[in-house]
């Protein structure tokens, strides 16, 4: 895979805010489905990026979310 170029990789990352900003408006989070309305940001997001760059954003939201959460309400007991 040969690496982006500049204008290519601004492409990829506005496309990934889109789409992370259509989730956050719906309040969705790691294990929730993608609602409908977020469907076309998503593609574009999926189209604009390398597939490894798609794979590695999608888990960094994930671990963003799971950070603030654990900031937020600290950590839960094992059982």
């Amino acid at each position: 895979m040969s690496f982006p170029a500049k204008k290519d990789r601004e492409v990829c990352w506005g496309a990934r805010d889109r789409y992370w900003e259509c989730l956050d408006k719906h309040n969705i989070g790691p294990d929730d489905a993608v609602p409908s309305a977020c469907n076309e940001t998503k593609k574009q997001f999926e189209n604009m990026c390398p597939g490894q760059w798609v794979k590695h954003f999608n888990r960094k939201r994930d671990y963003i979310i799971f950070k603030k959460q654990l900031e937020a309400n600290g950590p839960t007991p094992q059982t």
